[in-house]
């Protein structure tokens, strides 16, 4: 029986488009990108998926996942934070 062959993606971010909380306590953020399909090399173990994005777009995603993480904080009492 031939070994089984694992398969990776890698998520490849060209531009962040919306973010925003949902009732049930979570955050969506819409994005473009670019999926590509790679077989892992087989000396490490890496993960089935892979995001990739430029400096410019992960301060983007800090930015905005501190803005609705302080979305959450608005929603809750003083004792809760």
């Amino acid at each position: 029986m031939p070994p089984i062959m694992k398969k990776m993606t890698r998520i490849e971010i060209q531009r962040w488009k919306s973010a925003f909380n949902t009732v049930h306590n979570q955050v969506l953020v819409g994005f473009d990108a670019v999926f590509v399909n790679e077989t892992p090399r087989e000396d490490r173990g890496e993960p089935s998926h892979v995001l990739a994005m430029d400096e410019t777009e992960a301060r983007t995603l800090l930015a905005v996942l501190k803005a609705q993480l302080a979305e959450f904080d608005k929603k809750k009492a003083r004792s809760q934070r």
